[in-house]
């Protein structure tokens, strides 16, 4: 092994990062509009612990955030704990087991996740994910409001609607086309491949000895994004060789007018060969992408099956977000702070004057030197027996004691 530097000691792994005051507060500003947000919408918080048994966090929601999952021992017991990937999971086994509702449960939530690798070049390993979820219902409502209220987060992160794009997709396009083949899970598993990296060539190599129709819609699906058109040539082409898909395409073309006459600035962009989550989703997928930022911002769907895996399988839906994408996202810097400087003094007038303006939400700084911090613009001098508020400049004018 090499001699490890000073520099080597200190370093973060690749992916991992840490917020520095400015980006912290602007974070943490955003996480307090957002839950304030959500709870307006009639959404209640709910806290996850950071880690759980594998047996429960992974449960049933793929291979995918199995990968990126850390897995260690738990000393007292000897099974398996997992750091969160996800809070989607663990939001939707607190609705099926934890609070066992019967009736329509509305659920948001903010904290740190991990992640073993990097999802991509540009995610962060350590992401704060905020987002919200509806449970017990199955209508189309519940998605759109889900959506409406997507966007009103990137909103709240001063994102303008000409800035979105909404690209919607259904899992079951893809999925019914797959069942009409009929595949052996090996096969299926190459074409699904070849389909999400929209490869014609391996998807061609893995639909050898297909049938011409099929093999020639599943061809078409790599294609079939854009506008209202992209819609027309699915329906057309795909809904003859599989039933199911024309009730897909229905739910779209509805969600896609509702959030275009709320939203008419947000551009609304179909990628029916959009299959992430495929395996986790059961129906309408959704995401939120900006201009210059090369991924989704925000993205989400239904997945009604999981609560199967907690003895509940209740329909659901939600989105989730990354506070600190959205932070690095924003035009504007960290709004400028007025401090004000408290000189040093045992004088209770002086620590009585100190805690109101701390309690009606002013930063004050009290010197333990008589150096003042450099964001103070502001200070604290008596005058007439009582303590007040002056701009530093003029400070030199009056004495204090």
């Amino acid at each position: 092994m090499g001699h490890e530097t000073s520099t080597d000691r200190w370093q973060l792994p690749d992916g991992v990062d840490e917020l520095l005051p400015d980006r912290a507060a602007a974070l943490e500003a955003l996480r307090r509009r957002l839950l304030d947000l959500y709870r307006g919408w009639g959404y209640q918080l709910v806290i996850p612990p950071l880690m759980e048994f594998t047996d429960s966090l992974l449960e049933g929601v793929g291979a995918d955030l199995d990968t990126l999952t850390f897995k260690m021992p738990d000393q007292p017991s000897g099974r398996t704990l997992g750091v969160r990937a996800d809070i989607t999971p663990q939001v939707a086994r607190i609705d099926a087991h934890s609070l066992a509702d019967e009736g329509v449960s509305r659920l948001c939530y903010t904290g740190s996740t991990l992640h073993a690798r990097q999802k991509s070049l540009l995610a962060s390993r350590s992401p704060v994910q905020a987002g919200a979820e509806i449970f017990g219902e199955a209508a189309l409502a519940a998605d759109i409001e889900v959506i409406h209220l997507m966007l009103a987060t990137l909103r709240a992160a001063g994102i303008s609607d000409r800035d979105m794009t909404l690209d919607l997709g259904h899992g079951d396009v893809c999925g019914r086309l797959l069942q009409s083949l009929a595949l052996d899970d090996p096969r299926e598993a190459a074409v699904f491949d070849a389909l999400q990296r929209k490869s014609r060539p391996d998807l061609l190599q893995a639909l050898s000895g297909v049938a011409s129709e099929p093999r020639e819609a599943l061809l078409a699906l790599i294609g079939m994004h854009g506008g209202n058109d992209a819609l027309e040539r699915a329906e057309a082409l795909l809904s003859p060789v599989a039933p199911g898909i024309d009730e897909a395409l229905r739910t779209l073309r509805e969600v896609s007018a509702q959030i275009a006459a709320a939203h008419p600035e947000v551009n609304i962009y179909f990628d029916l060969a959009e299959l992430r989550g495929y395996h986790y989703h059961t129906g309408i997928v959704f995401a939120a992408y900006v201009p210059g930022y090369g991924e989704a911002v925000a993205n989400g769907g239904r997945y009604d099956n999981v609560g199967r895996a907690y003895g509940r399988a209740r329909p659901a839906t939600g989105f989730a977000t990354d506070l600190k994408t959205l932070v690095q996202l924003q035009v504007a810097g960290p709004a400028p702070v007025s401090c004000i400087h408290a000189p040093v003094s045992t004088d209770p007038a002086l620590a009585a004057a100190v805690c109101g303006l701390r309690d009606a939400g002013e930063i004050v700084i009290t010197s333990l030197t008589g150096e003042k911090d450099p964001r103070c613009s502001r200070e604290l001098v008596q005058r007439d027996g009582e303590w007040t508020v002056q701009a530093l400049e003029t400070a030199s004018n009056h004495r204090t004691d």
